[in-house]
Order: structure tokens, then sequence, then C-alpha cells
């Protein structure tokens, strides 16, 4: 594939893309597949099935578990797609919380941790305008018949299409919220360090994409209802400030709804603090747990002072067939 003509051509272009630039271009890109086909599948839960005559009433969403699995399975098919289009390039970090857990204990350069999050902020923001251009008559038509415009800052059901909100249970708290978006956000570092870790069971065949997806599905299926698992300041931030501009008002910023007993307030910081806090601890624990005896297994055998005795193949000396 390497004799594919740039689209560029072969002058001083192609040359400039080879370095943070490319790499930011492949972020940006990554990112907004990813929030086309995550976002999209919430809209068409939310928004496209009801209203297109595919549900029971043009407002019926959430019928039990069916549109909460739709959307889990969507979100984790988006981020493996994802990852698999940008991950030749930039490592499909697609997410800030990853890039600055990275950069905390992987040695992603840090200088490069702002340009990264700048683009996936703005590839975020960008495909939430292409699916608000998509979905704009699905979204009015619901809005319309549940009688929620947008003008009014109520319409909470479309908004819930671009960004994150809290559960009514939480009563306005912000305390929990961030404490669901930190361990949430902890696990799925947890399972993006442990997929991508050399040392450790790295799967084969180029499937870490698609085993990252997994882990977004289990994060979205176990953890997701009390957030909405943002776990991704990008995902959130970049939706979330197109839905302002696009004219949901104070429930996209500054994340603020008051109707009927269902209340928060100023919620638009907690997807971003919660993930940057989530992510770093997810990647510490890691290593912690995990990550410190495989460096120490390996730096034994490295120094002819460890055995290894592959599984299924032990001795008698041996019987659980680990490294001992």
């Amino acid at each position: 594939m390497a004799n594919i003509t740039p689209l560029r051509g072969e002058g001083r272009t192609v040359g400039r893309i080879t370095g943070v630039w490319g790499e930011c271009l492949a972020e940006f890109f990554g990112t907004f597949v990813l929030i086309i086909f995550g976002d999209g599948v919430v809209a068409m839960a939310v928004a496209a099935l009801p209203g297109s005559g595919r549900a029971a009433t043009p407002t019926t969403i959430f019928d039990a578990a069916g549109d909460w699995l739709l959307i889990s399975l969507g979100w984790g098919f988006a981020v493996c797609m994802g990852v698999y289009v940008a991950g030749g390039v930039s490592g499909a970090h697609l997410n800030p919380a990853v890039t600055l857990a990275l950069a905390v204990r992987r040695k992603f350069r840090w200088r490069s941790v702002g340009p990264y999050m700048i683009a996936q902020v703005l590839g975020a923001f960008v495909a939430a305008a292409l699916l608000f251009l998509i979905y704009h008559q699905a979204i009015d038509a619901f809005n319309l018949a549940d009688k929620t415009p947008k003008s009014g800052g109520q319409a909470l059901a479309t908004y819930s299409i671009f960004a994150t909100f809290p559960a009514k249970y939480f009563g306005g708290s912000t305390i929990w919220p961030l404490v669901d978006e930190i361990v949430a956000t902890a696990f799925l570092l947890i399972f993006i360090v442990a997929i991508t870790d050399s040392r450790n069971s790295l799967p084969g065949s180029n499937l870490a994409p698609l085993i990252v997806g997994f882990a977004v599905f289990a994060v979205g299926t176990s953890l997701g209802a009390n957030t909405g698992y943002a776990i991704n300041p990008a995902r959130d931030f970049g939706p979330r400030l197109f839905a302002w501009i696009a004219g949901f008002g104070k429930v996209a910023l500054p994340g603020t709804y008051n109707v009927a007993g269902f209340q928060f307030s100023n919620y638009f910081w907690i997807p971003i603090v919660g993930p940057i806090i989530g992510g770093i601890i997810g990647v510490l624990l890691y290593d912690f747990f995990i990550g410190d005896i495989l460096h120490a297994r390996l730096k034994a055998q490295a120094a002819g002072e460890m055995e290894e005795v592959p599984a299924g193949r032990a001795g008698p000396e041996h019987p659980t067939g680990e490294t001992v």
C-alpha cells in the first residue's frame, strides 16, 4: 500500500504531516468517527426510531433495557471503528483522559498532550454538527411531540443525543456523579492499558481495537446509567458546546435543568474533571497490581533468576503451569 499517491502530492506538504500535525489530524478524524457512530446510535434510539414510526409512539424511548443495550453496543463499535481508523497514525487515543494518563505513566510526549486534546474536542464538535444536520428533522419532530422546545432549555431527551447528564435519583448532587465518572473512567483505562500491554495477554491479529470496543461496552452496560458514562471529556464537551450553539440552551451549558423534581445545575465540568482524574487513577492501579509484577518478572527472566513455564505444560515442580 506504500505506493498509493498522496492526495497532497509528494511535495513539502507531505513532509509536514509526518509529525505531531499528522497525529492531530488522525486524532481529529478518529474522534469524528467515534462521535458520528456513538452519538449517532443515541440519535437513532431517542429521535429517529420513534419519529420514523418504528416505535409504539413518537415519543417512546428507552423501552425497558433494549434501547440501553443498543446504545452500549453502538458506543462500543463506535470506539472500535475510531481506533481502527486512527490507530496506525496517532495510537488513537480519541479521549483526553487517555492522552493524559498515557503521558503520566506510558511516556507519551507531554508536548503533544495539548494538541491531541484540542484535536479530539474539535473532532467531536464537528461530528456533532454533522449529526445535527442529518437528524435535525427527527429531533424537531420529537421535541414537538414531547412539547419540549429546544429554546426553553427543557429538551433533555434530544439534548442527550449530544452530551450527558446525571440520573434523577442523584437529586442534583455533584459529588456522586463525579465519583461515578472517576470510577468508570478508571476501569476504562485499566482495560485499555491491559489490552495494549505487550507484557500481558496482548490480543493477536490486530484485534486490540475490537477488544477496546468490548471494554467500552462493558463499562456502558455495567456502569453507564448513573451519568450516561461520558468517560471522555472530548466526547462530552465538544458535542455539548455544539448543542448550546444549536439552541438547546442552559441544559447544554452550563448544564442546568429543573423540571418536575428532576434537577441538576452547572453539570458541564463533571464529565471533564471526572474522567481526567479517573484515567490517571486507572493507569496507576493497573501498574500497581499488574504492571509492576510483569516488569519484575521480565527483569528476573533477563537476569536468569526465573524460569518461564508455559501454561498447560507444567512439570511436577510447577503444577499450576505458572511462571515461578
